[in-house]
């Protein structure tokens, strides 16, 4: 008997732009860049498909041949997406018309056509609703399906993707990084990001562990550097940041502090 997809069926919730943050954080990684095959999974969309045809928009701008692939177990998001699809091929929407954007049902066995191997996984929102011990298991099956410089980035945002976090995989299904990205104009305390955490630190953020002392001390750095907040939020945060690195946190990719990102190497944060 064949196999149907391996998973659970997400809730279901999408939103427009939600998931800019971990987009664009993908748009500048090497391995979509360098990537000899192109070929990105959207996995878990959600009840519509309009994340993966978001993330195609983004993408193409730095690789003109990427092609997105959209997988849901359920076959009624399927059909529904692949009707969306219909109405973008036939200039309906902000969309372009030739996107190479195709979708197929499919879970964390990430099927392709042809056995092809992507070189980015994006897995957003897919695993809060298991258990931290199922995580593992997860991870490595959708990193054996990655190329060699193959990317799995899972993680979670909030509805409206003011607040998002990821954790970066190779195929070894080793985790990299830890990254953390929030809209700054508004924000109160960076440890916000500690109910968007990934499911395997979600419940981590206690005393003890590694990821509440980093929450900490991001915290206390952004109140330390409240007496800069005239020159505005960005500034602030660069200088909270630049105290987190003064303190021996090895934050990473400094580069993007303006966009309201902190990456961190997995050591740094990783389950005790």
């Amino acid at each position: 008997m064949a196999r149907g997809p391996v998973g659970q069926i997400t809730r279901g919730t999408t939103g427009t732009n939600r998931l800019r943050r971990v987009d664009r954080w993908i748009a500048r990684h090497p391995a979509l860049r360098r990537a000899h095959d192109p070929l990105v999974v959207d996995l878990g969309y959600g009840a519509s498909g309009v994340t993966a045809l978001e993330l195609y928009a983004r993408l193409v701008r730095v690789r003109p041949d990427v092609e997105v692939l959209g997988l849901e177990i359920d076959p009624s998001r399927v059909a529904r997406a692949r009707a969306q699809l219909e109405q973008v091929r036939a200039g309906g929407t902000s969309f372009a018309a030739d996107a190479l954007v195709s979708f197929a049902r499919g879970g964390f066995e990430v099927p392709t056509a042809g056995g092809r191997r992507p070189a980015v996984v994006r897995a957003f929102n897919v695993l809060r609703q298991y258990d931290e011990s199922e995580v593992a298991a997860a991870w490595a099956t959708m990193c054996a399906r990655l190329a060699p410089d193959g990317l799995l980035v899972e993680g979670t945002c909030d509805e409206i993707g003011r607040i998002a976090t990821w954790v970066a995989l190779g195929p070894d299904a080793v985790p990299r990084t830890l990254t953390v990205s929030l809209r700054l104009a508004g924000l109160q305390h960076p440890s916000i990001a500690a109910e968007r955490l990934p499911k395997v630190l979600i419940h981590r953020n206690v005393p003890g562990e590694p990821v509440h002392a980093f929450l900490a001390a991001l915290d206390a750095e952004w109140e330390r550097a409240a007496s800069v907040s005239p020159f505005g939020p960005v500034h602030r945060w660069r200088t909270a940041l630049s105290a987190l690195v003064d303190g021996g946190w090895p934050v990473l990719e400094r580069s993007r502090w303006r966009l309201g990102e902190v990456t961190v190497p997995w050591d740094a944060v990783a389950p005790r």
